[in-house]
C-alpha cells in the first residue's frame, strides 16, 4: 500500500454507479479538476455531512472547472437511498472493494466491518494528484470550502 501524493498519477478505478453505469477514473475526470471522495458509508454522519457540503458547493465546483465523484463499500440499494435522501446530483459509486482500493490508493481500511476510511483526492486536469487527505478514523477529510479555495489557488486566483 502506497500513499498517493502530489504529482502521482491517480490509479485506474472502475466506479459502479447506481443504475448500472460505470465510470472509469481518472479518465472520466481528465480535462477538469477532479475531486475523488472515498467514504466509509451512508451510516457515517461525518460522510453524509461531507457529501451534503459538496452538494451545496456543486455549482461553485462547476464554475472552477471541477468534477466530483464519491464511492463507498455500500451496496447499490443503500447507495440509491443515500443519493435520493440527500438529493445528491454528482456520481456516487457503490460496492467498492475496500482492500483493492487500499492497494491502489493507500486508503486505510477498517478491519471489521470492512469499509474504506475517509480519503480524498484533488486531481489536476491531467489526472495527477495535487493533494490527498487520508483519515484513519471518522474525522479528517476534504471539505468543499477548502477544496474550492485550493483549486482557485492552484488556478492562480484567490
Amino acid at each position: 500500500m502506497t500513499l498517493l501524493g502530489p504529482g502521482d498519477t491517480f490509479p485506474h478505478l472502475e466506479v459502479h454507479l447506481v443504475g448500472g453505469e460505470t465510470l472509469d477514473l481518472p479518465g472520466a475526470l481528465v480535462g477538469r479538476f477532479g475531486v475523488v471522495l472515498l467514504n466509509r458509508g451512508s451510516w457515517c454522519p461525518f460522510c453524509t455531512a461531507q457529501l451534503r457540503g459538496f452538494q451545496r458547493a456543486n455549482q461553485a465546483l462547476e464554475e472552477v472547472g471541477a468534477s466530483l465523484v464519491s464511492l463507498s463499500v455500500d451496496d447499490e440499494a443503500t447507495t440509491r437511498d443515500l443519493v435520493e435522501h440527500n438529493k445528491l446530483t454528482f456520481p456516487i459509486g457503490h460496492s467498492a472493494d475496500a482492500h483493492a482500493i487500499a492497494v491502489l490508493t493507500g486508503a486505510f481500511v477498517n478491519p471489521a466491518p470492512v469499509y474504506i476510511q475517509a480519503t480524498g483526492f484533488v486531481l489536476d486536469p491531467e489526472g495527477r494528484v495535487i493533494t490527498s487527505v487520508y483519515s484513519s478514523g471518522a474525522i479528517g477529510r476534504l471539505t468543499a470550502e477548502d477544496t474550492l479555495g485550493f483549486i482557485r489557488h492552484v488556478k492562480g486566483g484567490a
